[in-house]
């Protein structure tokens, strides 16, 4: 066998390889092999017959492509070996001369790993955000907290912001009540954004009794097509106010919470809750940026295939987005006028690549500075996932399978090698 290699770009190679008799005979024979399975030769059981028998009863066309194939897959396989090409694709064959038993040459082509130069990974000036908590972020929290504690009191007055109101309400389009536009004893809180602009607005000043005609219309974006941008009217009818009654921070609402005296221990044990919070936040962003800015200092190549895989998994993530939201794909694109083509090739590709570069530059670094993950580590790992659902027999059986556990032991070389970028640059 003769090979020549030929470097397309960084990330594809062309391998044009030649074989002869000796090649093509013992492919021939593992052809012989396979097709006298299914011959018959008298006097002889399947598969038993001597080849050269074989030989004689097969279709020569048969005997021939299936004599191709063996010689194009060992041949490749032992090229690659050879050459020391590390395919991330399977490889694009295509066969220059093949006269049987005597010359096959053919030239195989496919994109690699390609080969990254690390920038100056120790010294990526990054800078991490300060972590500060303000006095109007302790306040808000604590808001909310009593909200969650808060006794709603029927009152005898006009509706205000923050209220609950008890409603009953049609709505119509041309005329006509349109589907998921009705609903009675409906509590709803005004403020909270969860009805269309003008819903909410129109019933604050209002009182218990009140029926209220409301001339509304939807978003332009909104999920449903048939509604998006329409004019409608919405009959209300308020059967009740309610108010939020928030309970006073007192020793009895405090024992509630945990084992705080005082309401100044509550609220200091808030603002250490969020500086946790918040330095948490900071320590993911921090590490997101020095990722991001070890792929832009370093040289790494974009290998096609693995750009294509990145765009589909962030398609995919945005489909799944967008269901949650009732909305489609082909919804979101019409919405930013954009075609799915136009969409991946200006909106996601660049993301994509990031992606790509980020992944390519840190399994880089963990082979330059030696980072490994145990099969401790890997087991500590399992063991955490499977208490965390609660020992589920489904999850634990998805756990031992051999893809999750190299997942997720590759997940852990890439936590460990990103700690270790936070280590040189803090």
């Amino acid at each position: 066998m003769k090979t020549k290699l030929k470097n397309i770009s960084d990330v594809k190679v062309e391998l044009t390889i030649s074989l002869g008799t000796e090649e093509l005979k013992a492919a021939e024979q593992v052809a012989l092999t396979k097709l006298a399975k299914e011959v018959k030769i008298e006097g002889f059981r399947k598969g038993k017959a001597p080849l050269e028998l074989v030989a004689a009863q097969v279709d020569q066309t048969i005997l021939g492509q299936e004599t191709l194939e063996n010689a194009l897959s060992k041949a490749v396989a032992e090229a690659f070996l050879k050459e020391d090409i590390k395919a991330i694709d399977r490889p694009e064959v295509d066969v220059k001369k093949f006269i049987p038993g005597t010359e096959l040459e053919f030239t195989a082509t496919t994109e690699i790993m390609p080969k990254v130069e690390l920038g100056d990974y120790k010294n990526l000036k990054v800078k991490k955000d300060t972590v500060e908590v303000s006095k109007e972020e302790v306040s808000e929290t604590i808001d909310r907290i009593l909200k969650n504690f808060a006794e709603k009191k029927k009152v005898d007055r006009k509706s205000k912001d923050g209220d609950e109101v008890i409603i009953d309400f049609l709505g119509k389009k041309d005329g006509a009540a349109f589907d998921g536009g009705k609903a009675e004893k409906f509590p709803l809180e005004l403020g909270s954004k969860s009805f269309i602009p003008g819903f909410e607005e129109g019933l604050i000043g209002k009182k218990a009794g009140d029926e209220i005609s409301l001339d509304l219309e939807f978003p332009k974006d909104y999920h449903a097509k048939d509604l998006a941008g329409a004019k409608v009217v919405f009959e209300v009818k308020i059967h009740e106010v309610r108010e939020n009654a928030l309970p006073e921070i007192n020793e009895e609402f405090l024992s509630k919470l945990g084992e705080f005296k005082t309401k100044e221990e509550f609220e200091k044990q808030i603002e250490e809750d969020l500086k946790i919070q918040k330095q948490a936040e900071s320590d993911e962003k921090f590490k997101d940026k020095l990722v991001k800015k070890l792929a832009e200092v370093s040289k790494v190549p974009v290998p096609e295939i693995l750009l294509e895989d990145q765009k589909q998994s962030i398609e995919l993530d945005m489909q799944q987005n967008l269901m949650y939201s009732g909305l489609s794909l082909e919804d979101y694109l019409e919405r930013i006028g954009k075609t799915r083509e136009e969409w991946l090739e200006k909106d996601v590709k660049e993301a994509a690549e990031m992606r790509v570069k980020s992944g390519l530059a840190l399994a880089e670094l963990s082979k330059v500075e030696k980072v490994e993950s145990s099969l401790e580590e890997l087991d500590t790992r399992i063991a955490q996932l499977k208490e965390q659902y609660g020992n589920s027999k489904e999850i634990a059986k998805q756990l031992s399978s051999d893809d999750v556990r190299r997942n997720l032991a590759n997940q852990i070389l890439t936590e460990k090698t990103i700690d270790l970028l936070v280590k040189f640059n803090s």
